[in-house]
C-alpha cells in the first residue's frame, strides 16, 4: 500500500526544486527543511533537552517514564547536505516513546566525508564517556544517516571500542558509487531520489574521496564487526537494491540480519510517523525488535 502523504511529500520536493534550479548548498537546506518537520507527527509524552555532545549541538528526546539506562543514538540523514536535529527530532522521538527508552539526535558537521562520520563517532564516544553501557545502546540513521551509523560502528571497533546492542537502518545510503540496477528498475515508482540527484549528492558527501572508500559506502566494507542490524526500505525508492545488497553481505558476513521491504514506498517513508498507519507500523516493527537487542522485556 502507498503512503500518499509521503509520496505529496517527495513530489513536493522535486517541484521545489525545478522551479529553483539553484543548487548552492543553502539554497537546497532551505528546500528541504522547509518541507520536511510537517511531515511527522508530535509525539505525545516526550520532553525534550538540548546538551553539547563535545561540541556539537544535540537534543535528547525523553518519554515519560523511559529508562535512563538505554539510548538510542539517532543519526538523522539529509545527503549531507541537509537535514537537522530538529528535522528528525520527532522521528526519532517515536521511536524512543514506542521503545520506552531515551534517544539522544546528533548534528553533525556538512562539511563532507569525513567530517560528519568523525562526528558520529565523536558522539557514540561521549556516551560510553557517560558510562552508558554498550549493550544498552542503539544506534539509528536514516539515508546518510545509516551510512554513518554502519561507519561509526566499524571505526568504532577498529579503534577498540565495545560495540552498540544494536544497529537500525532505514533507507540507509550505503554505496556512492551509485550503481545499483534499481536506480533504473524503480525509476517509475520514485518521485525524488533519482540517479542523477544521488550522484549529485555523492560528490558533495565525498568532496574529492574514493567512492569505494569502505568508510564513506559500507557496501564496500568488511562487515563482520556489525551488531545484529534491522534494515527497513521502501519498495518502491531507488535504494531498494542497495539494502538488500548490504543485508546480504552483512549475513554472508556472520551478522543477524532482519531486512523488511515495505510494497508500495519510499526513501524514509518512516519519516510520517503518526501520520501514515505504514510509518507507524515501522516504527513499531523497529520497537518490537530492539527491546530484546537491549535487554529489555516486551511489557517494560
Amino acid at each position: 500500500m502507498k503512503s500518499e502523504i509521503v509520496r505529496d511529500h517527495w513530489r513536493a520536493m522535486m517541484a521545489a526544486a525545478v522551479a529553483d534550479p539553484d543548487q548552492a548548498p543553502d539554497r537546497v537546506r532551505d528546500r528541504v527543511e522547509r518541507y520536511w518537520p510537517g511531515l511527522t507527527s508530535e509525539p505525545g509524552g516526550v520532553d525534550y533537552l538540548a546538551v553539547d555532545v563535545h561540541g556539537l549541538p544535540a537534543l535528547w528526546a525523553i518519554p515519560k517514564g523511559s529508562s535512563e539506562e538505554h539510548v538510542i543514538l539517532g543519526v538523522h540523514g539529509g545527503g549531507g547536505v541537509s537535514g537537522s536535529i530538529y528535522t528528525h527530532r520527532k522521528l526519532f522521538a517515536h521511536m524512543a516513546e514506542a521503545t520506552g527508552v531515551r534517544a539522544l539526535i546528533v548534528e553533525y558537521s556538512r562539511r563532507g566525508y569525513p567530517a560528519p562520520l568523525d562526528d558520529a563517532l565523536t558522539a557514540y564516544r561521549w556516551l560510553l564517556g557517560r558510562e552508558i553501557d554498550p549493550g544498552r545502546i542503539a544506534i539509528a540513521g536514516d539515508s546518510l544517516g545509516g551510512n554513518l551509523s554502519i561507519s561509526a560502528i566499524l571505526r568504532a571497533r577498529e579503534a577498540g571500542l565495545p560495540t552498540p546492542a544494536a544497529l537500525f537502518l532505514m533507507s540507509p545510503w550505503v554505496d556512492m558509487t551509485v550503481g545499483d540496477k534499481t536506480f533504473e528498475t524503480n525509476r517509475e515508482t520514485e518521485e525524488f531520489f533519482y540517479r542523477d540527484v544521488v550522484l549529485a549528492l555523492a560528490s558533495t558527501y565525498l568532496s574529492g574521496a574514493d567512492p569505494t572508500d569502505p568508510f564513506a559506502s559500507p557496501l564496500h566494507a568488511e562487515l563482520n564487526a556489525l551488531p545484529p542490524t534491522y534494515i527497513q526500505v521502501g519498495g518502491d525508492e531507488t535504494l531498494l537494491g542497495e539494502s538488500a545488497r548490504f543485508a546480504e553481505k552483512a549475513r554472508a558476513a556472520g551478522v543477524d540480519v532482519r531486512l523488511d521491504i515495505f510494497p508500495g514506498q519510499l526513501h524514509t517513508f518512516q519519516m510520517a510517523a503518526g501520520n501514515s498507519a505504514e510509518s507507524t507500523d515501522a516504527i513499531e516493527r523497529f520497537a518490537t525488535w530492539a527491546r530484546p537487542k537491549l535487554g529489555l522485556a516486551h511489557g517494560e
